[in-house]
C-alpha cells in the first residue's frame, strides 16, 4: 500500500465542504491513516512549498496556506499519488476532468481546495513536514 499527503486548503475550509471532500476521498477507495486540522505557520508554508521559491507567485501562496486552517491527511491505498492526483484534477479548475474535486470545488487555479503530493517521494517528503515525522 502507498501513502499520500492530501491538504484541503483554507478556501475549502472556510466554505465548510470538508466532508464534501471527504467523501469523495472515501468514496474512491483511500483510507484515511491520519488527519488533523491545523493552521499552516509561515516557517511551515515557506518549507512546504520550498520548491517554488523562486516562482513569482510563490509569496501569494505562502500568505494563501497560511491565511486560515487546513486538513491535513495521510491517504492509503494502491498506487495512492497517482489515483489521488486523478481524483483531485487539474489545478486549474476549468481543466479539470469532471466530478473532479476542483471541477466541483475549486474556485479558481489559485484557490482550488486541494493539494496532492506529485510523487511518492514527494509524499514522504511533505508527511514528514506536516506530521512532524
Amino acid at each position: 500500500m502507498e501513502e499520500t499527503l492530501a491538504l484541503i486548503k483554507p478556501d475549502a475550509v472556510e466554505r465548510n465542504i470538508i466532508g464534501n471532500i471527504l467523501s469523495l476521498i472515501e468514496g474512491d477507495g483511500f483510507i484515511i491513516k491520519k488527519m488533523k486540522m491545523m493552521k499552516m505557520s509561515s516557517e511551515v508554508a515557506k518549507s512546504f512549498y520550498s520548491v517554488h521559491a523562486e516562482k513569482p507567485f510563490y509569496d501569494k501562496l505562502v500568505e494563501y496556506m497560511t491565511s486560515g486552517n487546513i486538513v491535513a491527511l495521510v491517504l492509503e491505498r494502491d498506487n495512492a499519488v497517482s489515483a489521488y492526483r486523478k481524483l483531485i484534477g487539474a489545478t486549474n479548475p476549468k481543466e479539470a476532468e469532471d466530478n473532479t474535486i476542483r471541477k466541483k470545488y475549486a474556485i479558481d487555479q489559485s484557490y482550488n481546495s486541494v493539494h496532492g503530493s506529485d510523487s511518492i517521494e514527494n509524499a514522504k517528503n511533505e508527511i514528514s513536514i506536516i506530521f512532524n515525522e
